[in-house]
């Protein structure tokens, strides 16, 4: 069998299983989106964006260690850092490449990494690259995190990695405790704040303030894609874990930079986030009565009321086909599959922003409700 073939039964094979995916553009009301706060179409956003453009031109035209280095990266990365209530930052072009690259920076052979089991691809990922020993503990068992912590021999250092609110789940991580258990077992703490950072905390820098714990923490990854409305994603920590980022990260190194007029749109989401507090006032309020529709028309709402709702539908082909009706209905909502989340629980993932009305979203469960009778 040839190479061609041998990808043409593997496509077959996909779509035998109704897991078949193809590329989609926006339509209709966004339910499915992270623009969360409405900033990647803000007039503030794309102004600076404008002008930057004017200012540095389109590219970068090479690392950052070459000659892709600008000042406006540096001035966007303290501003970073001091909302984040760190030393330093570091940008990256992506989450993942962030997430891949702080796996493979900071983890050596005699170390252990525990991990969520339901941690995002990229920080999976990041995990195999390295090698160290590998340990998995059930989504949020605190109790089998201190178990494993406490009694897990390391010869080098110890980490624990989780997201803070998971993106497929919607739920938020027990912070807390994992930062105590953490501090008494001397284990470094790496938080994920790709779906929490830009909402939560009286500055809105995520969880990590929410929940008063920076100094716990080793590290945070910080998508700029999502609530921020721009790109990349910033690692916050130390000045010395910075410095070590950018002496010995690969994803970071042997990467073109990123196109320096981000850094100013950037600039600006994060004065907008700091300033307009009712724009997550008003989120919050829309994911508490989102919540509270669903019960009332007889879905399962999810424990913790944050913007990802997870609407399990179970079989792929049925969430599939629910997924094309409502769509149909002009509500952009997408099917959640395996890989992506385990066998059996495939789901609608709705995301909540601050485009939508409680008009909007009591017109979507209704037709949520219809449909799912008839299919």
């Amino acid at each position: 069998m040839d190479l061609q073939s041998r990808i043409k039964n593997r496509l077959n094979e996909i779509e035998s299983k109704g897991l078949k995916r193809q590329l989609s553009s926006p339509k209709g009301i966004d339910l499915s989106s992270n623009d969360y706060l409405g900033l990647a179409k803000d007039e503030c956003l794309k102004n600076a964006m404008i002008e930057a453009v004017k200012r540095e031109g389109v590219g970068s035209t090479a690392s950052r260690l070459l000659r892709g280095e600008r000042d406006c990266f540096r001035e966007v990365e303290q501003k970073f850092a001091d909302w984040k209530g760190t030393e330093n930052s570091l940008y990256f072009s992506s989450g993942y490449q962030a997430n891949i690259g702080i796996m493979q920076t900071f983890l050596e052979k005699d170390d252990v990494i525990f991990s969520d089991e339901l941690n995002h691809a990229s920080l999976i990922d990041g995990i195999r690259l390295a090698k160290c020993r590998k340990e998995l503990f059930k989504h949020f068992d605190v109790e089998e995190v201190k178990k494993l912590l406490n009694e897990t021999e390391c010869k080098g250092q110890k980490f624990l990695v989780t997201e803070s609110l998971f993106s497929m789940d919607g739920d938020i991580a027990p912070l807390k405790e994992y930062a105590e258990i953490c501090r008494r077992t001397n284990t470094n703490l790496i938080i994920d704040e790709a779906h929490s950072v830009g909402l939560y905390g009286k500055k809105g820098s995520g969880l990590i303030e929410e929940f008063g714990i920076g100094k716990d923490v080793f590290l945070s990854i910080n998508t700029a894609g999502k609530a921020l409305g721009v790109s990349g994603a910033f690692i916050a920590g130390s000045n010395q874990t910075i410095e070590y980022l950018i002496n010995k990260c690969r994803s970071f190194i042997f990467s073109t930079a990123p196109i320096p007029a981000v850094a100013d749109a950037l600039m600006m989401a994060i004065e907008i986030i700091e300033s307009e507090k009712k724009r997550r006032g008003e989120l919050n309020h829309l994911c508490k009565y989102f919540n509270q529709l669903l019960v009332e028309n007889g879905f399962d709402a999810p424990t913790d009321k944050t913007q990802i709702v997870p609407i399990i539908i179970g079989e792929s082909e049925k969430t599939v086909a629910i997924a094309n009706k409502l769509q149909a209905e002009g509500f952009d909502v997408r099917a959640i599959r395996p890989p992506t989340v385990a066998e059996g629980t495939s789901r609608l993932r709705v995301t909540l922003n601050l485009s939508l009305s409680e008009e909007i979203l009591k017109e979507f469960v209704e037709k949520l409700k219809d449909i799912c009778k008839s299919v």
